[in-house]
């Protein structure tokens, strides 16, 4: 064997650093970590039954693993392994791999992102792991792309699935979907506008068809309709509401007033005191606001909510400028719940999925761990979207075609994050998740195979 071969390599280096990571990751969090809302998907994934307004589609992924093997154990398995997978394939994106690449992957795996998070059994999670999944597999798509080249039929089918589960698994993870048209009509470029409107168009119906039967598919027998969306846009216009009225307190309520006289007395001198753009569930403090609200029809609520939006934009804009203000910047990370550990949910469920509550060893190092970092870039979303930002520059100036896959990555993350500006009722920190995993996706690529002549590979 030559010495030559002997010599370290900077790819297989990245490619143990990822390894290890997922499995000190493992090692540290099986079999996931859970909350309220975790528990409670996985008693309906295990039973087919529908008692929250959590997505349906996740409920029945939990409870397609359950089936294999009790618990979350596997489904984090798999969770991880199509997170730190996407990680892994970034490498196959780069003719070289630099040694900047296996030092990047080291402060990725040591990052709470992906030591912390991935243990955690969260929609936000699987739809972090899923969109940036889709996009590296674009990439890979993109960069073998060629007009006379046989089309990866496959490749593409699992794209759409990725992005179809990504769409159902987060009310506004269509967003992934519209930036990976994007991408894939730059990459049929040469086909012509024909061509460029086929391929994404055609992607995109085939999510939209794709989302919509797996939502068929997974929705309990008994259950009725899926009333997840209208009950959450229905939150929504309650806490802009009153979240106007607190920003112009002189604004009037003429369409809830003619309906109600008593509802808008008790927004007025009930709700407008309860009222904080951290998070939506400090008006229930005061069970007599969400009664009032949820007693008016629902077209008198609509037109409120218009009406403000259209006659007040200022009031409006002033109270969703605060409320993206704490999930985008969180001036008090403390109440934006940055991290979570052990299991923790409604006893009785607990009881019936045989999972045990509360903190071992392992949970109570992690978090000690992240709490190191609570006040660094590693919990700044505006740091992630600044790397984000920088990232997608840098890619386009170079311009491969796996180079504009993973811009639009980012891009498809800013976007997400910005969509929080019109939606967001709550400051809780993985929320954000995918903007801060794309980050970190991007300055890994990046670090493999550096532009501007800072490459040194092997």
């Amino acid at each position: 064997m030559s010495l030559a071969r002997l010599r370290p390599d900077a790819g297989w280096a990245f490619r143990l650093v990822i390894v290890a990571g997922a499995l000190a990751m493992l090692a540290a969090s099986m079999p996931g970590h859970l909350s309220t809302d975790s528990v409670v998907q996985l008693y309906e994934g295990r039973h087919h039954v529908r008692e929250s307004f959590g997505p349906v589609v996740y409920a029945a992924i939990l409870g397609g693993f359950d089936r294999l093997w009790p618990g979350t154990g596997l489904y984090l398995i798999a969770s991880a392994t199509l997170g730190f997978g996407a990680f892994l394939a970034l490498r196959m994106l780069r003719p070289k791999a630099s040694w900047l690449a296996p030092l990047m992957a080291l402060a990725a795996v040591l990052s709470p992102a992906l030591l912390i998070y991935q243990g955690e059994v969260w929609k936000d999670v699987l739809f972090a792991n899923l969109a940036v999944a889709s996009f590296v597999l674009l990439a890979a798509i993109a960069r073998g792309w060629a007009p006379r080249r046989r089309r990866p039929w496959l490749a593409l089918a699992a794209l759409v699935l990725m992005l179809a589960l990504a769409a159902q698994v987060r009310q506004n993870g269509l967003i992934a979907a519209l930036f990976a048209a994007l991408v894939l009509a730059w990459t049929a470029r040469a086909g012509g506008w024909r061509g460029v409107a086929g391929w994404s168009l055609g992607l995109l119906a085939a999510v939209l068809l794709t989302s919509h039967g797996l939502a068929l598919a997974a929705q309990p027998p008994k259950a009725g309709q899926d009333q997840a969306t209208s009950t959450g846009l229905r939150i929504l216009m309650h806490y802009d509401i009153v979240g106007v009225v607190a920003h112009d307190k002189a604004l009037p309520l003429d369409d809830i007033r003619a309906v109600s006289p008593l509802v808008e007395h008790v927004i007025r001198d009930r709700g407008v005191p309860l009222y904080s753009p951290e998070r939506v569930d400090y008006l229930d403090l005061d069970p007599g606001v969400g009664q009032a609200l949820w007693l008016l029809p629902q077209d008198v609520v609509e037109r409120q909510w218009v009406h403000l939006v259209l006659h007040s934009p200022g009031a409006y804009l002033a109270h969703r400028w605060d409320v993206f203000r704490w999930i985008f910047l969180t001036p008090m990370i403390d109440s934006c719940l940055p991290l979570y550990v052990g299991v923790a949910g409604p006893d009785a469920k607990l009881a019936d999925l045989r999972i045990r509550a509360g903190v071992d060893r392992s949970d109570t190092r992690l978090y000690n761990y992240g709490t190191w970092m609570l006040d660094t870039p590693a919990f700044s979303h505006l740091a992630y979207a600044l790397a984000c930002v920088g990232t997608a520059i840098l890619l386009l100036v170079r311009r491969d075609p796996q180079d504009i896959a993973m811009a639009g990555l980012m891009l498809a993350a800013l976007g997400f994050a910005a969509s929080f500006f019109l939606i967001s009722i709550a400051c809780d920190y993985h929320y954000l998740y995918f903007l801060d995993l794309a980050g970190l996706a991007g300055l890994v690529y990046l670090a493999i195979d550096p532009p501007l002549g800072l490459r040194r590979s092997r």
